[in-house]
């Protein structure tokens, strides 16, 4: 096949188009386009949609446009879409230069949001992409109520998402060697409680807690917070500890201040493992503080926080931190058989 030919089909074509783009951190407006115009031909022939690009009729599917028709025109003619070229062209490439032999111990990614919170992608094409990624678990982390900003989930929609999980796993399989774990980014509270009922938090499979609301509260209350919050309640992995935003659309934002000594020494006591978030806009916790959970001896998670499919591939970059500062793999409970990790999370 040459360079110019392609043979995977319209649907791949554009999935694969709308992965790049998340890869890419495009806003997600730009790439909806491309993953409804996938759901949209999904259901149709091969032969269906031959006579639409014959007849010109492509565009009259409710989700096509005039864009992802040729995408679809040229898929089903065998030959590289332009629109796909230009993606693997600006997006395509290695991530990072580093982390690619720890990334490849990761069995799976502890933070991930769908479209139920803030997220872009429904939770089924989270895990179509987590599977085609080579994960063996992926743990979905919605928001808690009191991020309304990103639509927290009350108990009862996190309920209704529990069945929708079930469901999910039944349809995909035991065989499959792929699980979808139930979880939740549960805000850090004010005084260290967590903002979800201790009766839903045991239901599920892990707690990523995370502070996101004043991120400038004055050193010493923040420490009490944090510890009360690692040492007190049912967390499993902290999230984003400092806050910080270093570039991106959203601007930069500088770091929460707090004792980090008292807070590692607080997870390493309780076992709670500190995120490596690896999203771009974030390198949270800097440098420095990877270094002291390190030398403290506490447990690790590698996280993507990805708020779309392709954004489930930044786990390179948190590895390649990761590899930077020493921290062996076994501390590392994503490079953990599923078993142990739950074994670990409900102690």
């Amino acid at each position: 096949m040459s360079e110019h030919e392609y043979g995977a089909g319209p649907v791949a074509a554009l999935r694969r188009i709308a992965f790049l783009l998340e890869r890419g951190r495009a806003d997600t407006y730009k790439v909806k386009a491309y993953r409804a115009a996938a759901a949209a031909i999904l259901p149709l022939s091969e032969d269906e949609l031959r006579e639409r690009v014959t007849q010109k009729t492509l565009t009259d599917l409710p989700g096509v446009g005039a864009s992802t028709a040729s995408v679809i025109a040229d898929a089903l003619a065998g030959v590289l879409p332009d629109r796909l070229a230009k993606a693997e062209a600006e997006h395509g490439g290695p991530l990072t230069s580093g982390g690619t032999e720890l990334r490849g111990l990761l069995r799976g990614d502890l933070h991930s949001h769908s479209d139920w919170s803030d997220g872009g992608s429904p939770i089924e094409e989270m895990v179509f992409t987590a599977m085609e990624l080579g994960h063996e678990y992926l743990v979905l982390t919605d928001h808690s109520p009191r991020l309304t900003v990103a639509h927290g989930l009350s108990v009862e929609r996190l309920t209704k998402q529990l069945a929708v999980i079930e469901a999910i796993n039944g349809h995909v399989g035991a065989a499959s060697g792929f699980t979808l774990l139930k979880g939740i980014e549960v805000d850090i509270l004010d005084d260290g409680s967590l903002d979800q009922t201790d009766a839903m938090l045991a239901r599920l499979d892990l707690r990523v807690a995370s502070v996101h609301s004043k991120l400038a509260m004055e050193r010493a209350a923040m420490t009490r917070r944090m510890v009360t919050a690692v040492s007190t309640t049912r967390m499993n992995v902290l999230g984003h500890c400092t806050g910080r935003l270093v570039t991106g659309s959203r601007g930069t934002r500088p770091g929460s201040t707090f004792d980090a000594l008292a807070v590692f020494e607080a997870c390493a006591e309780h076992g709670v493992a500190v995120e490596i978030n690896s999203r771009p806009e974030r390198r949270d916790p800097p440098s420095k503080l990877i270094e002291l959970a390190r030398d403290i001896g506490c447990l690790f998670s590698i996280d993507s926080d990805a708020h779309a499919p392709g954004q489930l591939d930044f786990l390179v970059l948190g590895c390649e931190r990761a590899e930077a500062a020493g921290i062996e793999p076994d501390r590392i409970v994503n490079t953990w058989t599923r078993e142990r990790l739950l074994t670990w999370a409900n102690r």
